[in-house]
């Protein structure tokens, strides 16, 4: 592996050395042609360097990749792009003479003329002043002078043969410091690296997530080693960085954008280290926010803690409906907080900010029907009590024991062990009985119906349904059990047994349901009357009773 890593390491070095001798012998050989030329034919190279850009509102006339001005006007119905054509051939014939060059700047009104040795180049009008920045027209012909100074000293300096080679030889210097430094980084990295994986095996070894497999030792040493080629290449890039613009600024044709990634780079960081520090008064203020609203969170917590507890009694905040309270109280501090901490957050302001806010309002907008619905569904039944956790319901269908009361749902457990999730608005929209309401104390409400026949007296059927509630455990005598005759159908009566139970648990109030149902058949056996209620088409040949002697066949046993 670290064979490898070297001969990787080599390979790029070996590439980046080539890449910085190729890049300083075009620079030199270039240096040495345009000095070789100017020194030979001047008016060629002046021509060589002048060009004239133009856009939709303005044509910029550059000097060897510098900025000169940019012209807006039309003087004396001559276009700027035509203004600017002719300052060109006026310059170069200017630049053709050889000798030093002086610039001056004389009073033309209304405007300003710009002169290369006492002969006019270009006129520069009032017009040609950008309305949209805070200049003068004379701060606009002072720096275009000092722009042309300042290229007709780099013009001297790219026709002399020494300082070409002279800056040859400071961007060879640059280069081989750069090489020098780049083999460095890699030597540092591979070192720090390797010290950083052994200390990672060491205390991963006698990690117990590590013994019990759930980390893999190998990817944290792939992650710490992607970690420090990231770092690493960031530092090269950084080196690349300055080494190129400080090679681009020792030649005249190239300084200019050697200048310009110099600039950006500080720019980049001055603008960062401003935004920093404009920044640290709004993180202060947030802070500060975040602080108040954790101690008023804090005190609310104390407050419905001695409320859960009894200590302190309020009418209107039961010790059922202190944890709902406390998490929407929660909720309503955090956001508020959040809401008055937004213009501080540092990039509040910037589109890029604005954007992701309305794209996430966007999405709760469009989402959040169902869910508003659902919240309002669960705060009604939490605060108008219509159940509460451990009762017993029956909503559409469902029935069991209230294991959670949430905000969108409502989770129940059957009989069976199932546990059933019901939507709070479906259970707002629905019909619910709840069986636990109905007794005072512990214990719930249990039912079951029967259909007899008309030939079976009322009287003996109501005694039958009361003494297998008797005979059924955990079912209370008092209140005794009842029965009521719900309804007379076209064949059979409808008989209701209502009984009060112990058992609060879904499973127990299940074993008590199915042994009042196996005592109720063992009564009616005991008595010959049959439960049996089809539609009436003829009396059976034999009655449908279970004699006493065949309750017990096989496999059952007594």
């Amino acid at each position: 592996m670290r064979k490898r890593f070297f001969f990787v390491s080599t390979n790029s070095i070996f590439r980046s050395i080539v890449l910085l001798g190729l890049l300083c012998c075009t620079s030199l050989s270039t240096a040495i042609e345009v000095a070789t030329s100017a020194a030979s034919a001047p008016v060629s190279a002046a021509s060589n360097t002048l060009a004239a850009t133009s856009t939709n509102k303005e044509v910029s006339l550059n000097l060897l990749n510098r900025e000169i001005i940019n012209l807006h006007a039309t003087v004396l119905g001559i276009e700027p792009e035509e203004r600017v054509r002719r300052a060109q051939k006026r310059i170069q014939q200017q630049l053709a003479i050889p000798g030093e060059h002086q610039i001056s700047i004389a009073d033309m009104p209304p405007g300003k003329l710009i002169q290369i040795d006492g002969a006019g180049s270009f006129y520069i009008a009032p017009d040609d002043v950008d309305p949209f920045q805070q200049e003068t027209l004379d701060s606009i012909s002072k720096q275009a002078a000092a722009r042309i100074s300042l290229v007709l000293k780099e013009t001297q300096e790219s026709r002399s043969l020494d300082r070409m080679l002279r800056a040859s030889a400071y961007a060879a210097g640059a280069s081989l410091i750069f090489a020098i430094l780049l083999w460095l980084v890699f030597k540092i990295r591979r070192a720090i690296l390797s010290k950083i994986l052994l200390l990672a095996r060491e205390k991963l070894d006698s990690h117990q997530l590590v013994q019990a497999n759930l980390i893999q030792r190998t990817h944290i040493q792939t992650a710490l080693r992607r970690l420090m080629q990231v770092l690493s290449w960031l530092v090269i890039f950084l080196l690349s960085y300055e080494w190129l613009s400080f090679v681009l600024s020792q030649f005249p044709f190239t300084r200019p954008l050697g200048e310009q990634l110099n600039n950006y780079l500080f720019d980049l960081f001055s603008t960062i280290a401003n935004a920093t520090l404009k920044a640290i008064p709004g993180i202060i203020t947030a802070c500060i926010i975040f602080f108040l609203a954790r101690l008023v969170v804090q005190g609310f917590n104390a407050f419905f803690d001695r409320v859960e507890n009894g200590s302190i009694h309020i009418s209107w905040l039961g010790a059922d409906v202190v944890t709902p309270t406390r998490r929407i109280t929660k909720v309503a501090i955090w956001l508020f907080a959040l809401t008055m901490t937004y213009p501080y957050l540092p990039g509040s302001g910037t589109e890029a900010f604005k954007g992701v806010s309305v794209l996430v309002g966007l999405m709760i907008s469009l989402g959040s029907s169902s869910l508003i619905a659902q919240a309002a569904s669960g705060l009604i039944l939490t605060y108008s009590r219509i159940y509460r956790k451990g009762e017993f319901i029956h909503v559409n269908g469902h029935e069991g024991t209230i294991t959670d009361l949430g905000m969108f749902t409502t989770r129940i457990r059957n009989g069976m062990g199932l546990e059933i999730t019901l939507p709070n608005a479906l259970v707002l929209s629905n019909v619910t009985k709840n069986y636990s309401r109905a007794v005072e104390g512990r214990g719930f409400v249990i039912d079951t119906k029967v259909t007899i026949g008309y030939d079976t007296p009322w009287r003996q059927v109501e005694a039958m349904l009361v003494e297998a509630a008797r005979r059924t455990p955990n079912i209370l005598s008092e209140p005794s059990p009842k029965v009521f005759q719900t309804a007379l159908s076209d064949f059979y009566p409808e008989y209701l047994l209502i009984c009060h139970a112990v058992p609060t648990e879904p499973m127990p109030r299940a074993q008590v349901m199915s042994s009042l149902h196996a005592n109720i058949q063992d009564v009616f056996n005991e008595y010959n009357v049959q439960i049996m209620s089809p539609h009436y088409l003829g009396d059976p040949e034999k009655e449908k009773v279970v004699p006493k002697e065949g309750w017990y066949r096989a496999p059952a046993k007594e």
